[in-house]
């Protein structure tokens, strides 16, 4: 997804329209709203400083717009997100429970319920041995059971995604530092 593509969906989903955006990050009357168009389109590229003007009108993390290799332990969280929305239903987490009894380490295999949630092939697990990696996709589990089970509405759970970190709540322990649930 490019970061044209972003600007738009973030920019809609907040309503606001492409001459907004522009006055509120300083491009002035005179064919603002076509800059923003043109970045949407991704005929222009804005500049670092512009797409942090942008995310600061827009309310989110800047990260969103930096498009780049992951470089940070956030800005992989940050693209593990917006995969999702490129493409919906591709990504799946699912928790796993540690078995009591011993095992063979090289059994590299996970036993799962068959049911209509899985695909019709056998899918390939991966996890990572790293404490900031399992919180966060830990809290990414939360905000999709809570998406599925209608906890949270999708425009919460895309705010939540929008703002992560800033609105971690480290699976309920804390208040996040911005909040994104509609109720609260």
């Amino acid at each position: 997804m490019t970061v044209g593509d972003k600007i738009k969906i973030i920019r809609t989903f907040r309503g606001m329209t492409q001459k907004q955006l522009a006055m509120a990050v300083g491009l002035g009357n005179k064919g603002a709203d076509n800059r923003i168009a043109q970045y949407e389109i991704n005929y222009r590229a804005p500049k670092k400083e512009l797409l942090d003007q942008m995310a600061k009108a827009l309310h989110v993390n800047p990260q969103n717009f930096y498009d780049y290799a992951p470089s940070s332990m956030e800005a992989f969280f940050h693209h593990l997100l917006w995969l999702e929305e490129e493409f919906p239903g591709v990504l799946n987490l699912f928790q796993m429970h540690r078995y009591p009894d011993s095992y063979n380490l090289y059994d590299n295999f996970v036993l799962y319920h068959d049911s209509d949630d899985w695909p019709p092939r056998e899918p390939v697990g991966i996890y990572f041995d790293s404490l900031p990696v399992n919180d966060f996709l830990k809290e990414w589990l939360i905000r999709k059971q809570e998406l599925k089970a209608k906890e949270i509405t999708p425009e919460e759970y895309f705010e939540w995604k929008l703002n992560w970190p800033d609105t971690c709540d480290d699976c309920g322990k804390h208040e996040p530092s911005i909040p994104w649930r509609k109720d609260k």
